[in-house]
């Protein structure tokens, strides 16, 4: 049996390609949209996971690994990094914002100044 070629179906859309750039740049605008909320909460997680993250680690002497389980439910996406030469611990939002607390003898964990 001879296959028969059929020159319309060589030129069919690609529908999958078309959805998934529609879908990237539905996400890529709700991005824009929203970047103002998404920025501050970025700024507030970072800054609150590093001051309370500082004090577990330096103040109450608890290891990082420890002091990751106090985060609040929503602040996953926060990393953290500690510094035991600086007693310092940095917390990241990923691609919005970091923030670093040092403790301080007599004052505790302070946040380092915020840059923009």
């Amino acid at each position: 049996m001879a296959k028969s070629s059929n020159p319309a179906s060589a030129r069919r859309p690609r529908y999958g390609l078309w959805l998934l750039a529609l879908i990237a740049l539905a996400a890529g605008g709700a991005a824009w949209a929203f970047r103002e909320p998404i920025n501050g909460y970025g700024s507030i997680a970072s800054a609150y996971s590093a001051r309370v993250a500082c004090s577990c680690r330096f103040v109450a002497g608890r290891s990082l690994e420890d002091c990751a389980k106090d985060k609040l439910p929503g602040m996953e996406a926060v990393t953290l990094v500690d510094d035991p030469e600086t007693r310092s611990v940095t917390a990241r939002f990923p691609l919005v914002a970091k923030a670093t607390a040092t403790y301080r003898e007599g004052f505790g964990c302070v946040l380092e100044p915020w840059e923009g």
